[in-house]
């Protein structure tokens, strides 16, 4: 039967490669002992060179085989190296792999010891100077070496599943203008095909094909034929095995019901079972038309963000924890129903989370702008059949980019590219992200990353601008980013402006019926070469920083979603944040049904969702334009309509200064000193006593979301009387599995009501006891008032771990535990 035996522990590493690495005997005592995921070099969180984890290194594994590999196929399996990988095992060379994202492996069944030791060594070159993708020229992210994706083997009888390719033909079931929020849970028939590959000698054996259901919500009064395991085909093997089958009802996979099914293959000799292989598989229709894209049938506006697979200080080496928390924050945070992987395939973990979650993906082969010579070509295409190969059973995954990101035309190349996609996996779309409008178009789809929107123009261009043939989709795949840069630490109105620009080509997205979608530019900040970014070697870029804390910008998108209520306010409310103390324009981020606001606790004004200008859009932000309310027509000696004028003109002119006043505003400043005899300074005191921006009485602004009648969250704005601070920990139960396990730990400094303070920038003070370890460095500087940390489990070292934070504020000594609980599994991990 398959087993898989990981080799994530006990590697050592070194940050030169010698050739005795590889040969038995071999002993340095420099070596470093790492684990898999693994970095080349730890780096700081900013201000460093690329050129320090550009290198080439040398890894070594040393382990014991026994009785259970006898006479098995035994492959050792890489999930990733960045970025050429040369193998030796037992000083025998077994081939270099020249792609950093995508997996490779080598058959070592006639080349293992079972009697003794056996040795894995690892040349792995990570400098930038290679001829392969994305090298060649410049790359706007760092590209961090390092073993980084797992390590195992697979033991297998000799006759085997060598691969299973699933894909399925589905009824466009839906509405075409089904809401996506009315979505229920479909039961149809489909067809599956499977293509099977049957390795080793088939003289004698059967293969079977069956089916089971293992997630998704189940349709009432319907039959579940896949509730329980069912054997769909059982026929004589051959080398290439074809399944075509008419399934009873199945339910489809879905954003918002993301059904999935094992499909398992099994070969019999002698009716006994000597192998297996389970895909995890969805039925879906996901298809791009001239006019949009569609799901099942119903029209659906992709809404998206670009993601990189690096974090602070590791780079690309973390576990399949953080890899999945990325995947949720995407989806359950940020509530966006697509991700593009920019710009090469991602972990397999984060892929599969995406299935289990509902969130599509669109994928590409690696490569950023360059176009090498024709060896770098072969590569390029090398890397796109692995990338197809090793991920087409996801039914998260809907197109394939099949163009390097932003690259110039060449029609050889591409449509090279192109028709392997096709050949590979005739299910689905290809696409080419372009950096300009009306390129050669070979693909399906025209993807262009669109940063026309400059605060002023419009939100993007329609696609008779952007596209040469108007019978293919289109589909924006990058906006704002580099137009817009904005740190946490920002300015108010740089932050508000950052938000207010993905919401303007978010709308204008949503209001060009035949884009297929968006994807923004991009999840969080990230690490970038000299060329890029700011002079601290970071693109400022994300709707969250590194660390995953929440910019403004990103309640643009985390307010389109019904799993959790949102209310958040684009200001502080603190006027000495403005230029000459002037608000200007104050929005409102909410999936309320209204906002109650309130001012020092007197009520001014309920606003909806109906007095946005954002109308394209589910939800867009709403203007606060009121801070006076009746109050004026209550309080003041004018009548309600005088009261409404005058109202209106200090209104203006705390949102946008006395330049701004309207005629019809002076003309009642006019008639409150000719009329009521007020002096220039009764008209300043009204202003101080309603409006209340400079050196009057401290003002609390209290905001209430209301939903179905009932206040089910509540907003204060006002003087800071009080900090203390906030940790949102990923999990507390870490998995000392296939390898360690990572936490992530996001940390906010608040106020007395919630509000984070961004201009707080005092360190925290990390500790950790027990079995766990600290990623980064134990003082880390608030930025924005967040900053972040993550958490590592120690093998063997114990059941549980203590992380211990410390802050000063503000002449407060605040200190935090979070206990933290190890689980180690034994039996497959060496």
């Amino acid at each position: 039967m398959r087993k898989r035996l990981y080799l994530n522990n006990d590697w050592k590493f070194k940050t030169e490669f010698d050739e005795e690495m590889a040969e038995e005997g071999y002993n340095n005592p420099s070596l470093e002992i790492v684990r898999i995921p693994h970095t080349v070099k730890e780096t700081p969180f900013n201000y460093f060179d690329d050129a320090i984890y550009q290198m080439v290194s040398g890894y070594r594994k040393v382990f014991r085989a026994d009785q259970r590999f006898r006479d098995k196929r035994v492959i050792l399996h890489f999930e990733g190296a960045a970025h050429e990988a040369t193998v030796f095992f037992n000083g025998e060379k077994l081939g270099t792999h020249s792609c950093g994202y995508t997996a490779f492996e080598f058959d070592i069944s006639d080349k293992i010891n079972t009697a003794g030791e056996n040795i894995i060594a690892v040349r792995l070159d990570s400098r930038e100077s290679l001829n392969v993708p994305p090298f060649g020229f410049v790359v706007d992210y760092m590209t961090y070496g390092g073993i980084y994706r797992d390590v195992y083997l697979e033991i297998t009888d000799k006759t085997y599943v060598e691969d299973t390719f699933v894909y399925t033909d589905v009824p466009e079931v839906y509405e075409e203008n089904t809401p996506e929020q009315d979505v229920s849970p479909k039961s149809v028939g489909a067809f599956l095909h499977a293509k099977i590959k049957i390795g080793g000698d088939v003289r004698g054996c059967v293969i079977t094909e069956s089916l089971k259901r293992i997630s998704g919500n189940h349709p009432d009064n319907c039959k579940d034929e896949y509730e329980e395991e069912k054997e769909l085909n059982k026929a004589p093997a051959n080398e290439d095995n074809v399944l075509d089958y008419h399934t009873l009802p199945i339910i489809l996979w879905d954003i918002n019901n993301p059904t999935l099914y094992e499909f398992t293959v099994r070969i019999y000799k002698d009716e006994q079972l000597i192998d297996e292989k389970t895909e995890f598989i969805g039925f879906r229709n996901a298809t791009f038309k001239s006019e949009g894209f569609y799901l099942n049938g119903r029209k659906l506006k992709l809404r998206g963000l670009n993601r990189h697979q690096s974090y602070p200080y590791v780079g690309y080496a973390m576990p399949s924890s953080m890899q999945q928390e990325d995947a949720r924050i995407l989806k359950e945070e940020l509530s966006l129903n697509a991700v593009r992987t920019s710009h090469y395939p991602q972990s397999q973990d984060f892929i599969d989370s995406c299935d289990r979650l509902g969130l599509l993906v669109f994928t590409e082969i690696p490569g950023w702008q360059h176009i090498g010579d024709e060896a770098w070509k072969k590569q390029a295409i090398e890397n796109e059949k692995e990338m197809i190969c090793q991920y087409r059973n996801h039914p998260s995954i809907i197109m394939w980019g099949v163009r390097i990101n932003e690259s110039a035309d060449d029609d050889e190349f591409y449509l090279a590219t192109n028709d392997v996609a096709h050949q590979l996996d005739p299910s689905r779309s290809t696409g080419g992200v372009r950096a300009s409008v009306k390129m050669s178009l070979l693909e399906d789809v025209y993807t262009l990353n669109d940063f026309s929107h400059n605060g002023k123009t419009p939100g993007c261009i329609s696609k008779k601008q952007a596209t040469p043939d108007m019978s293919k989709a289109y589909m924006v795949t990058e906006y704002n980013g580099h137009m817009y840069p904005t740190k946490s630490f920002d300015s108010e109105d740089t932050r508000v402006e950052h938000a207010m620009r993905h919401i303007r080509v978010m709308d204008a997205i949503a209001g060009e019926d035949d884009i297929a979608g968006g994807f923004g530019w991009c999840m969080f900040d990230y690490n970038t070469h000299k060329d890029f970014g700011s002079g601290d070697r970071i693109c400022y870029h994300g709707v969250m920083d590194m660390f995953r804390n929440s910019k403004l910008a990103s309640y643009g998108y985390e307010m389109q979603g019904d799993d959790h209520y949102v209310l958040e306010l684009s200001s502080s409310m603190d006027i000495g944040e403005h230029p000459e103390c002037i608000r200007g324009d104050i929005w409102l981020f909410t999936n309320a049904d209204s906002v109650k606001m309130y001012k020092n606790d007197v009520f001014i004004k309920e606003y909806y969702p109906k007095d946005t200008p954002f109308k394209n859009i589910k939800r867009g932000p709403i203007l606060v334009d009121d801070f006076i309310g009746d109050t004026l027509a209550e309080n003041e000696n004018f009548s309600t309509g005088f009261a409404n004028k005058v109202k209106h003109a200090l209104n203006t002119a705390a949102r946008y200064g006395m330049g701004r006043l309207t005629l019809g505003d002076k003309l009642t400043g006019a008639k409150m000193m000719a009329i009521h005899h007020m002096s220039v300074k009764d008209i300043v005191d009204l202003y101080q006593k309603y409006i209340g921006d400079w050196g009057g009485e401290a003002t609390s602004f209290k905001f209430e979301a209301v939903k179905d009648g009932v206040v089910v969250k509540t907003l204060i704005k006002e003087t800071v009387k009080d900090i203390s601070l906030e940790a949102v920990i990923s999990h507390t139960e870490l998995h000392e599995g296939k390898s360690y396990d990572v936490a992530s730990v996001r940390f906010r400094v608040v106020d007395q009501n919630g509000n984070v303070l961004p201009f707080f920038a005092e360190p925290v003070k990390l500790k950790t006891e027990g079995a766990i370890d600290l990623i980064g460095p134990k003082v880390v500087p608030m930025r924005g008032g967040m900053a972040g940390t993550y958490i590592k489990s120690r093998r063997r070292q114990g059941s549980t771990g203590k992380l211990i934070i410390k802050l000063d504020a503000a002449g407060n000594k605040i200190r935090k535990e979070i206990a933290f609980k190890i689980n180690e599994e034994v039996g497959i991990y060496v």
